[in-house]
């Protein structure tokens, strides 16, 4: 398995690695106990910093901009100890904590830093350590030459580039301390390497993430750097060198991961469920969503008067009416606008202040993330830059001669996208918290990929009615694919299904486009296993939650308001939110007149 430097360098780098504002909300009191909560939080970032400052520069930390991660002789034993010392002083501090709010931040951060704790040591334990630096470096530096961020912070990255070379003269070069690390651990018996297909992945992007490299310092007006690049460009071809010679031969050939890496996996990932229970509900999920769609496809199909009603053969038709590539982000923008018109007119949810950023993905980006994603701005100290919804029209990595990626870039699709990354979904999440002044325990240390993307996916089923039928039919196969992944990458983690039987099944019965399809295995198997589960188990929780605090409410139940009270609670996970919502949020809708 990768080590976690992809993580916790990439805070802002993708929808499922965010964090959180520091905005003040105009109520005192409430201010207060956020402001109480952020200087714990502050103190345990500060001392996380030491080994990952790219992470917290990322968050808006200016003072860490020109540092780099260490991984120096002895980082695990280090780090380790570190985290130890952390959850003591946390302990420490709750002891003394009197406002609710506060010690459920304190024990958040505990919860985190135990995490953090038990996963180090589990792939310490079982892992052969494995560093993609390319991608590492790439969305270090994006994050740091963001055009989001102030220019005046970007001549950190010169001081950066000579740290990671070794050029300064008080580092060893990046490389070589990523081999020593490695190396040190060949001759411990029983370590599990690296997935080959990973592997293969990675060393074939080393270009991609060089060219996408020097497009953000030749972007960012600085000078002087050409040199140190090339340095740096240099030094990594000679390790993807080195990791063809060293790390081809120990990596394994089947995906799959020892069962207890990948019972870790899916509980950071938010996912507290047995594998085969969630196997299971996913499973009826999915036959119930595909007759649905099943339902509309002949709706459609009867309109347009289409020769099949198979919902297959209607979403491979509506699939045709592609966008001109001139086109496509004007016509996501306009979607945007007819989708915040409906969320007002409706009452759904209030709509935040900024306005929503739409951009296609580089080259880079499509390699690190082959599918659509949210990429959030600087959350710390955030003076109203925006997070951008990008669009990814293709999947660099994949083989020559398979199908062009078409699930993004038609008409009939785009509803339920920009619902998910737009609005109500991912970026109306992120900047209605960023306006309100959550705190930040809220967001950096209760985030998991569960309570984002499950919302995401409640989301599209709130605003589905509102859409014409062929939005509906799409806004089904979006979910009907959440319901695949959540039973297909336990199923192939667990060696139930092979890749091929699950690539097919991904092509032929939720119609995914092939280049689509395979980077969905691609995540199931090794960029993120375990990860993709956590949408369809999100919105599980999220819909279970609405219909219990329905029942309980009857007419007094209000959709926009329920909706304001789950995103000011930040990004708490389920168990944590249906407290929120039973103790505060029921009692004060209950107390109100009937309408």
């Amino acid at each position: 398995m990768k080590v976690r430097i992809e993580f916790l360098c990439l805070f802002a780098a993708t929808s499922l690695i965010t964090s959180g504002p520091t905005l003040a909300s105009d109520n005192g009191a409430e201010q207060s106990w956020v402001e109480e909560s952020n200087a714990t939080t502050m103190m345990v970032m500060e001392a996380q910093a030491k080994f990952t400052p790219e992470a917290f520069a990322n968050l808006g930390i200016e003072k860490y901009d020109g540092e780099i991660f260490d991984l120096e002789d002895g980082i695990y034993q280090r780090s380790q100890s570190h985290t130890q010392e952390l959850i003591t002083q946390v302990r420490e501090q709750l002891q003394s904590a009197d406002n609710p709010k506060v010690i459920q931040d304190m024990k958040i951060l505990i919860k985190s830093l135990q995490d953090q704790y038990e996963t180090a040591e589990l792939e310490r334990r079982l892992m052969l350590p494995y560093y993609n630096l390319s991608q590492t470096l790439f969305y270090g530096f994006r994050g740091l030459l963001d055009p989001r961020v102030a220019s005046a912070r970007y001549p950190a990255a010169l001081e950066r580039l000579r740290k990671y070379t070794g050029k300064d003269k008080k580092h060893t070069p990046l490389t070589e301390l990523a081999k020593a690390r490695t190396t040190e651990r060949f001759n411990v018996p029983g370590l599990v390497g690296p997935y080959a297909g990973e592997l293969e992945t990675d060393l074939g992007n080393v270009e991609r993430y060089g060219a996408g490299l020097e497009k953000l310092f030749a972007d960012s007006g600085l000078e002087g750097w050409e040199d140190d690049l090339a340095t740096l460009q240099e030094q990594l071809n000679d390790y993807a060198v080195w990791l063809k010679k060293e790390m081809v031969s120990r990596s394994r050939p089947n995906h799959q991961l020892p069962k207890e890496i990948y019972a870790n996996e899916l509980k950071n990932f938010g996912v507290d469920m047995d594998p085969q229970d969630l196997i299971r509900a996913a499973q009826l999920g999915f036959g119930e969503i595909k007759n649905e769609m099943q339902t509309i496809a002949r709706l459609i199909a009867k309109e347009r008067k289409l020769p099949s009603a198979d919902y297959r053969d209607v979403i491979r038709e509506l699939k045709k009416e592609q966008i001109p590539p001139a086109e496509l982000m004007p016509f996501y923008r306009d979607r945007l606008k007819t989708l915040e018109k409906i969320i007002e007119e409706n009452h759904i949810i209030s709509l935040p202040e900024r306005d929503v950023v739409i951009r296609l993905a580089t080259e880079a980006e499509s390699s690190a993330i082959p599918a659509p994603f949210l990429s959030t701005p600087q959350l710390i100290g955030n003076t109203g830059q925006p997070a951008e919804f990008v669009l990814v029209t293709s999947n660099p990595t994949a083989k020559e001669g398979e199908a062009k990626m078409d699930d993004w870039g038609h008409q009939a699709g785009t509803w339920s996208l920009t619902v998910h990354e737009a609005r109500p979904g991912h970026e109306l999440q992120f900047a209605s918290m960023i306006e309100s002044g959550i705190s930040q325990a809220r967001i950096i240390y209760a985030f998991n990929s569960a309570n984002v993307e499950g919302w995401a996916l409640y989301a599209e089923a709130v605003m589905k009615q509102y859409l014409p039928l062929e939005g509906q039919l799409f806004s089904l196969q979006a979910r009907m694919m959440r319901a695949a992944r959540a039973f297909l990458d336990p199923m192939l983690n667990l060696g139930q299904i092979e890749p091929e039987q699950a690539l097919n099944f991904i092509m032929n019965d939720v119609v995914l486009s092939e280049p689509m399809a395979r980077s969905e295995v691609d995540r199931y198997t090794f960029r993120a296993p375990g990860q993709a589960t956590s949408y369809y188990y999100g919105y599980m929780n999220m819909m279970r939650l609405r219909t219990e605090v329905e029942l309980i409410l009857r007419d007094r139940f209000d959709q926009l308001r329920f909706h304001d009270f789950v995103l000011a609670q930040g990004l708490l996970p389920p168990d944590i939110l249906r407290q929120a919502v039973l103790q505060d949020f029921v009692p004060a809708e209950a107390a109100t007149t009937t309408p």
